[in-house]
């Protein structure tokens, strides 16, 4: 069975992200979920939405992903990890997304530094006389 992935972040960067996957993994797009958590919204609100999102994933383990420690979307976030096998992961960027998915059918603890390596490999300085 594959992990679930969760993307909780402000609106509209989930979905953007979720649109990232599906032009680069149209065939995984399924395993993937994105929660945009709105201005504003409860808390409460936010956390009974994202609930109904992740019924499509079933039981399987969730890899949750969430752009900003401490801001609502992690707190929602990790309102999602209560009775369930799931890991958390703040700071999401597209590089760790990809990751993510590329290694979704692996073991959660090993998804998870997969996830971590990509996310961290993908943020760097490039300067003008650096070619690629």
């Amino acid at each position: 069975m594959n992990n679930g992935i969760v993307i909780i972040a402000h609106a509209p960067l989930a979905s953007a992200l979720r649109q990232c996957v599906a032009h680069v993994f149209p065939e995984r797009v399924g395993g993937v979920v994105a929660v945009d958590v709105l201005p504003d919204a409860p808390v409460a609100l936010s956390v009974a939405q994202a609930r109904q999102a992740i019924e499509v994933l079933g039981r399987a383990p969730l890899l949750l992903l969430t752009d900003v420690l401490g801001a609502t979307p992690s707190n929602v976030a990790r309102q999602l990890q209560e009775g369930r096998q799931a890991r958390l992961l703040a700071g999401a960027n597209l590089p760790m997304v990809l990751r993510a998915v590329t290694y979704q059918h692996e073991p959660l603890e090993e998804l998870v530094a997969r996830a971590l390596q990509g996310g961290a490999q993908g943020v760097l300085q490039v300067k003008v006389s650096e070619t690629i």
